[in-house]
């Protein structure tokens, strides 16, 4: 058996995140391994790096799984391509030590978020931006997005897969840029609460809206309550792009 290593792109609009449901929804994971089934005649158990929730994008998302094949990593690559759906893409395959996991040896996630800031809306970005019509103010979304990174408990902003988990987290930097008509909000930490950058952004767009300030942001940060946490940010705007492994980072700039 070896191990292999994917870096993998969907469009999450109709899929119910990556990791499989149960529910008889279609996630990444299903996809992958009913694909795996078909090709080998067994089933084989994929790992991803990010669960990402439903109608959450990926540009870098990164799975593994172990299989008995003789085939190359790059025939690998095309062998996927060609009995996946549309919305999955394998963009690259190679092999990993047995140690690796795409999700514990995982040391950083970065994800993006695109936010369309103008009156009209747009036919062609609707599926993979929120659309804002409120100008906002980005100086001071990039000042409470200082103000959101480092070491803190972000039970205001997200809750754990298991209940009495830890809350505490690393956000390692958030940068607010223009892009056009859009604005991307990056946000890089070392792992993620469920729903945890999604309430991140709604908490900036508020504040980008003068609903909030600084020392509001502060105060969410203090009250480790989840009740108090302004409105999600819709998924559709979150898209992750990198996954960090000691100090490689996988995925898109």
């Amino acid at each position: 058996m070896k191990r292999v290593r994917l870096t993998l792109e969907y469009d999450g609009t109709d899929l119910a995140g990556f990791q499989l449901q149960g529910k008889g929804e279609r996630t990444v994971q299903g996809d992958l391994e009913a694909v795996l089934l078909q090709m080998t005649g067994t089933q084989i158990r994929v790992s991803g790096a990010g669960r990402t929730d439903a109608g959450v994008h990926a540009l870098g998302q990164v799975a593994h799984f172990d299989v008995d094949w003789k085939i190359s990593e790059e025939k690998i690559v095309g062998a996927l391509n060609a009995h996946l759906p549309r919305d999955i893409s394998v963009r690259q395959a190679g092999h990993a030590e047995q140690e690796f996991h795409a999700r514990y040896s995982a040391t950083s996630r970065t994800y993006r978020y695109a936010i369309l800031n103008r009156p009209q809306p747009s036919a062609l970005l609707t599926r993979y931006v929120w659309h804002v019509t409120r100008p906002l103010n980005l100086v001071a979304m990039q000042e409470a997005g200082r103000v959101l990174c480092g070491t803190h408990d972000f039970a205001t902003f997200g809750q754990p897969s298991a209940p009495g988990l830890s809350t505490v987290r690393v956000v390692e930097r958030i940068v607010v840029r223009p892009w056009g008509s859009c604005l991307l909000i990056t946000v890089r930490g070392n792992a993620f609460l469920r729903q945890m950058v999604r309430s991140l952004v709604g908490t900036l767009v508020m504040v980008g809206q003068e609903r909030l300030d600084r020392g509001e942001v502060s105060k969410l940060l203090e009250v480790r309550d989840r009740r108090a946490c302004p409105p999600i940010a819709p998924a559709k705007g979150l898209c992750l792009v990198k996954v960090g492994y000691d100090g490689q980072r996988i995925g898109i700039n």
